[in-house]
Order: structure tokens, then C-alpha cells, then sequence
């Protein structure tokens, strides 16, 4: 860290560094590499979907600062990510061999990182985890304002719980990170400029996985953490991609029903309902800190306020349908 005045201003260089790329790519490359509107999406009109460009450029100003140099199976991974994902983005590929390179990168991830301490059926289970982490992000990125408020939520709260834990490394990541989402953000809140695109996002997924795994190995947190900090996303993805799965549909298809996008498509618009999840994101964050101080006696505790705050979201989510199908007949 020579030469900076404090380590806490190499995130703020984070946020700059996204927000010049992402402006520059806005007023040069607008017209290029474009999200046009299918039967998954959310948005009328073509929008440019290079915002992972800024945000990883945000992100890799910051890693050579402040990154153990022992993280770098963390940073490679990440780098083979956002490689293939923007090849995608250019040229289109295959499913198959896109999921075969994440588990080439979290395979990497798990043995560079924590081979050795974990037998092969936890290094398996990591593996798995870490790839569906990658891919659930990269299936909740469909709507203005979303996967960019999970990630400034999400990594920031990783933030304050590493900086509790006195895990200065893992803090200022973190942190760095949230940072470039947010600067993302400013461009993609409700109306969108310009979307993450599969770079973007599976680079936010794998790091949200890769940080949740080097948090609980150096034991700042439990893995209770992560998870309960992107539980908006993971509850969503996993609950959405069962159900799709034991009704017999085709669930790695494009499709509308994730509760996110019903809460949309029920009338609340884009910006109503990425408000409300960035308050369950809030209320996710604030008890996942509170389980990290709280004594083992309390932690099943939040754990069933935490599953009880699940439950009545998806409740509501139901509620909203119905009225919006009541009001529909009756117009």
C-alpha cells in the first residue's frame, strides 16, 4: 500500500474507474454488442450490455493494492470468467462449453485456495456451489437495477463483516467491489443505460462464491454469512430452478417466472420492485451480521427470522399476482 495515503481510498479509485470506462464505453460504443428484448427479458428496447467491461476494470484497479498475492487462483478464475463470458457476449456460445470453463475456474478456485484442507467430497460440493453461484447471478441479472444493488448490498455487507472479524484484506475487496457495482449502478438504476451482460455478472457470482469460501477458510465468518447476505439471489434462483425441474420444464431456457420478475410483471414496474428488494437485500445483510456477533444460542434464531422474512416475501409476491389478476377481470 506505499504511496496511498489510506488503503480506504483505493475502493474510491474502484468507483472512478468504472464510472470513466462505463462513460466512455456510453459515449463511444453505445450502438454495440446490444441486449435486444426476448421472452425473458423485462425491457422494450435495446440496451448495450458492456457494462462488465467497467466493472471489472473498476475491480482490477484495485487487486494489485491491497489482494494476498496467495488469492490468485481467485483472480485467474475470475479473469477466464469474464473472458469467455464477453466472447459470449460478442459471438455467442455454446451452453455446454461455457459451463465446462466455470468448472475449470472454480476447480481452480477450490484447490489453489483450499486444497488440502477439505477432503474430495467437500472440495466437490465447494466446486458445485461456486459454479451455481456464477450461473444464479448470471440468471437474476434481468432487471434495471438488480445484480448492481445485490453486489454494492451484498459485497459491502461482506465489507462490515470482515471488518468486524478484523480481516483488513477481505475488507477492502470487498469493499473495492461494492464500490465498482455501485458506480455501475449510477448508470444502470431504473431507466437502464447499459447492462452488466454475462461478463459482469458471472464475474460478481464467482467473487461472491470466491470470497464466501476464503472468508470462511481464514475463519472471519461461516459460510452462514455469505449465504444469508446473497440469499435474495440464491433463494430466488434455487426455488424458481426446482420448481421449473419438477413440473418437467425446460429450466436452462430463457423464461419470466422468477419471483422478481412476477413481482414485475404483477404492475409494481422495474423501479417499485427493485426498491423493495434492495430493502429484503438490507434486512438479508443486517442479519447476517447479526448472526456473526450474536452467541450460538441466538444464531437459530435469526436463522428462523431470516426464513420467516423468505417465506412472507414469496407470500406477498402470491398476494400481488392475485390482485393484479383481480383487477385485470374486473377492468
Amino acid at each position: 500500500m506505499t504511496g496511498w495515503p489510506s488503503p480506504y481510498l483505493v475502493p474510491v479509485a474502484s468507483f472512478l474507474g468504472t464510472w470513466i470506462v462505463l462513460a466512455v464505453i456510453l459515449r463511444t460504443f453505445s450502438d454495440r454488442i446490444l441486449d435486444h428484448p426476448n421472452e425473458r427479458s423485462l425491457h422494450q428496447q435495446p440496451v448495450p450490455r458492456m457494462g462488465g467491461v467497467g466493472v471489472t476494470a473498476g475491480i482490477a484497479v484495485s487487486v494489485p493494492f491491497f489482494s494476498p498475492a496467495e488469492w490468485w487462483p481467485l483472480w485467474l478464475g475470475a479473469a477466464i470468467l469474464v473472458g469467455i463470458s464477453f466472447l459470449d457476449d460478442l459471438v455467442g456460445l455454446s451452453i455446454i462449453g461455457r459451463l465446462i470453463m466455470h468448472f475449470v475456474a472454480a476447480g481452480g478456485l477450490v484447490a489453489g485456495l483450499l486444497g488440502g484442507q477439505i477432503g474430495l467430497g467437500w472440495a466437490v460440493v465447494a466446486i458445485v456451489a461456486t459454479v451455481w453461484m456464477t450461473n444464479l447471478y448470471n440468471f437474476m441479472d434481468g432487471m434495471d437495477g438488480f445484480a448492481g444493488g445485490m453486489a454494492v448490498f451484498g459485497f459491502g455487507f461482506l465489507a462490515l463483516a470482515s471488518w468486524f472479524a478484523e480481516n483488513t484484506s477481505l475488507t477492502l475487496v470487498s469493499l473495492s467491489i461494492a464500490s465498482s457495482a455501485g458506480a455501475f449502478l449510477f448508470f444502470n438504476f431504473p431507466p437502464a443505460r447499459i447492462f452488466l451482460g454475462d461478463a459482469g455478472s458471472t464475474a460478481f457470482g464467482f467473487l461472491a462464491g470466491g470470497l464466501g469460501l476464503i472468508g470462511w477458510r481464514d475463519g472471519t465468518w461461516s459460510l452462514w454469512i455469505p449465504a444469508l447476505v446473497f440469499s435474495p439471489f440464491i433463494v430466488d434462483a434455487t426455488v424458481t430452478l426446482l420448481k421449473r425441474a419438477l413440473q418437467g420444464e425446460p429450466f436452462w431456457l430463457a423464461h419470466r417466472t422468477h419471483y422478481y420478475q412476477r413481482l414485475v410483471l404483477s404492475g409494481w414496474g422495474h423501479r417499485k420492485t427493485v426498491l423493495a428488494e434492495y430493502g429484503l437485500m438490507v434486512m438479508c445483510g443486517v442479519l447476517a451480521l447479526a448472526y456473526q456477533v450474536a452467541a450460538n444460542s441466538m444464531r437459530l434464531i435469526i436463522l428462523g427470522l431470516w426464513a420467516l422474512l423468505m417465506v412472507s416475501g414469496v407470500l406477498g409476491i402470491h398476494v400481488a399476482e392475485r390482485m393484479s389478476t383481480s383487477l385485470g377481470a374486473k377492468g
